[in-house]
């Protein structure tokens, strides 16, 4: 998991301060009362800064800790001086996959940003489950990456680093190896006011020597390591906390037999015992606190993990623990949350926003369905680096679609600053209509950005991967005339600058249009950012705008704006020497307008604005018919507005917005240049909701 320090965790790692605030808030109130006033009294109020104080009292000023020449009837509260601390615990290493050990490593790290006092592990620390010579190679490997702590550890032993497979196993099985590389298999020790017991949780059966987590019989205590926890607790006994850590959480019961509770019982006597943890099970589980002490089970760092529920303890994790005389706080930190801010430098803060805005990968070919709804064509990607750092690119395809097969289904290019690399994808749907349970396929971006000392991984993104569908019959015309609905938030249709070539010069765009309500700023047709063309309904007043020799002509109808729940024909011209705006057929602006119109790589919208990054805003809400753009102007006086419109040779694009086909609106241009659906803009009657096309004009 890779993520940056949310707020949430944030909250957590802070809530031991905010607590230790509220106690030296309360004790200041105890003492102000037992002064013969409480909170509230003479104008003063406790708050969480600190104290306020009246207007005639300013609050008197601690030279040795509190410093300042300003004043103010604000007593700040300062945290009392003691002896904290801060411990670390790591949950299972082993059971996954072979690089578990860079989640381990990459939990090293996070813990060296914090600097606690010492780290602590639940077991399970190598693989094992073999012999000698792999045991010995694993636990180099474990060794090396936990030394890189700046501050000392403590192991525990599991049944993975004791266990033994294969011939000659050695009576203790790896017992020797363990205590030889890694310590004794119990031990205590003391740190400030505090005792640390670790236990050792598979000594095996008593009288046979088995070893087998899942028998009751192997999971009890020997009267050697219970005398050795008797006088631990007794060298503890003046202790503030005592911490005891074991592998296997035997206050479950079950398989791991019914030996803990006479543990529990002399944990109790003590009188001292804060807390105990184990792992194994990998899940994080808190069963609550029995008799005064806390049992909490830690998850993994690195071992098997089925990530089912993250928040449910399902992760890779570590565990801060802070501890005060009167108490301990703690929270655990999913592994990859910790951020150096020392790495996160103007460069590095540039680059991914250039990597996110930036790397986009382009098809240079893409698949084309055939008639039948078959496909067997070849993506071609195209990806480049836009930064002066290295990045690894990762890119895969899928569809909801089970009909559709990608080989392969991912690819993997590293490219170095400025590099270009295509990587390639066969795409395969056999013959099949281009029905309800049509779906594009899905191209997925990740990108990895390789920093001086760090790898900055970037999340997904997701977007549909381009097909050509314009072998697909066209949808015959319906009986009744139909009008395409959109809902204002989502709901657009989007048309690729590749797709739709308009020459420069003279052109007209229309449409039939009737809006539900209007906002303040929307987006009927539109190609424009700081480029291009489009119409806008804004407040329901229609402009025709066109980018001309670096800045915007726009004619901007003054005679009042439309009526919501009515038809109207909207039509844009532009003739070379000036721009003019049409409602119902009728002149409704005019402005001088010529140049060479500035032309940019955004898609074309309709139903909505569009942004520099081809994204939709200022959605139209209502629902919008007989899209045409042409070349040329096709008026120059009053006309009447056809109903339907029929292409010719001036027709670049013919929505007739009939029917959905997939996730597409069909041209019926000679280009064949299909509307991409966005959202779920729907096709109903021209008579819902409002007077058909061509009947009451405004």
């Amino acid at each position: 998991m890779k993520i940056r320090l949310s707020h949430a965790v944030l909250v957590l790692l802070l809530a031991p301060v905010a607590a230790r605030a509220q106690a030296h808030a309360q004790a200041h109130a105890q003492a102000h009362a037992q002064e013969g006033g409480a909170p509230g009294d003479s104008g003063r109020r406790p708050t969480p800064q600190g104290h306020t104080h009246s207007d005639d009292e300013l609050p008197a000023v601690d030279g040795e800790r509190f410093f300042t020449d300003r004043a103010s009837r604000v007593s700040l509260l300062l945290p009392a001086e003691e002896d904290t601390f801060g411990f670390a615990i790591f949950g299972d290493r082993t059971g996954g996959p072979a690089d578990g050990v860079q989640v381990l490593a990459r939990a090293v790290a996070e813990v060296n940003l914090l600097r606690p006092d010492l780290v602590l592990t639940v077991g399970d620390l190598v693989q094992g489950y073999n012999q000698r010579p792999e045991w010995l190679a694993q636990m180099r490997e474990y060794r090396g990456i936990m030394d890189r702590l700046r501050c000392p550890w403590f192991p525990v032993a599991g049944n993975h680093d004791v266990y033994w497979r294969g011939p000659d196993r050695p009576q203790g099985e790896h017992e020797g190896d363990y205590e030889a590389h890694f310590g004794p298999l119990w031990y205590a020790f003391q740190h400030k006011q505090c005792w640390f017991i670790v236990l050792y949780s598979d000594e095996g059966n008593p009288e046979t020597g088995e070893k087998d987590f899942g028998k009751p019989e192997c999971q009890r205590m020997s009267p050697e390591q219970l005398a050795f926890l008797e006088r631990s607790l007794e060298r503890a006994q003046d202790a503030d906390h005592v911490f005891v850590f074991l592998h296997h959480p035997r206050w479950h019961g079950g398989r791991y037999g019914d030996d803990w509770q006479r543990v529990h019982r002399r944990l109790v006597e003590a009188g001292n015992v804060t807390a105990v943890f184990a792992g194994h099970i990998h899940r994080m589980l808190y069963d609550g606190r029995r008799d005064g002490i806390e049992y909490f089970t830690l998850a993994t760092v690195g071992g098997a993990q089925s990530g089912a529920a993250p928040r449910a303890g399902y992760l890779h994790h570590w565990n801060l623990v802070t501890v005060r005389a009167e108490g301990v706080h703690m929270a655990s930190f999913p592994v990859g949350a910790a951020i150096d801010p020392r790495q996160v430098t103007h460069r590095v803060s540039d680059d991914a926003r250039r990597v996110v805005s930036s790397l986009r990968p382009r098809a240079v070919s893409f698949p084309a369905l055939t008639a039948e709804g078959a496909a067997d064509g070849r993506y071609v990607l195209e990806v480049t680096n836009p930064v002066g750092r290295p990045v690894e690119v990762n890119l895969s395809l899928a569809s909801g679609d089970s009909r559709w097969h990608f080989l392969p289904d991912h690819g993997h290019v590293r490219l170095e600053p400025g590099e270009t690399k295509q990587l390639g994808f066969q795409a395969l749907r056999g013959a099949a209509p281009v029905d309800a349970s049509f779906r594009l396929p899905r191209l997925a971006c990740q990108v990895d950005y390789l920093a001086e000392d760090h790898r900055l991984s970037i999340p997904a993104r997701e977007h549909d991967a381009p097909l050509d569908p314009s072998a697909l019959p066209l949808p015959p015309a319906p009986e009744a005339e139909r009008a395409l609905a959109f809902d204002g938030r989502d709901d657009h249709l989007r048309i690729e600058h590749s797709q739709l070539e308009l020459p420069d010069g003279p052109f007209t765009l229309e449409c039939w249009m009737r809006a539900e309500r209007f906002g303040d700023r929307v987006g009927l047709v539109n190609k424009t950012e700081s480029s291009e063309f489009g119409i806008f309904v804004d407040g329901g007043v229609p402009s025709f705008l066109v980018h001309l020799g670096g800045r915007y002509a726009s004619a901007r109808a003054s005679d009042g704006p439309l009526s919501a729940g009515r038809w109207y024909h909207l039509a844009g011209v532009f003739d070379g020497a000036e721009l003019r705006l049409y409602v119902d057929g009728a002149l409704a602006a005019r402005v001088p307008g010529s140049g060479a119109r500035t032309v940019r790589d955004v898609p074309l919208l309709v139903g909505a604005d569009v942004d520099e990054r081809g994204n939709a805003n200022s959605h139209f809400q209502g629902a919008i018919d007989e899209l045409r753009l042409s070349t040329g102007a096709r008026y120059s006086e009053a006309f009447e507005p056809a109903r339907r419109h029929a292409p010719d040779d001036q027709t670049l694009l013919l929505l007739h917005m009939d029917a959905a086909l997939g996730p597409w609106v069909a041209d019926h241009s000679r280009g064949r240049v299909f509307a991409r659906r966005v959202g779920d803009p729907q096709a109903l009657s021209v008579e819902d909701g409002g007077t058909a096309p061509g009947g009451s004009g405004r």
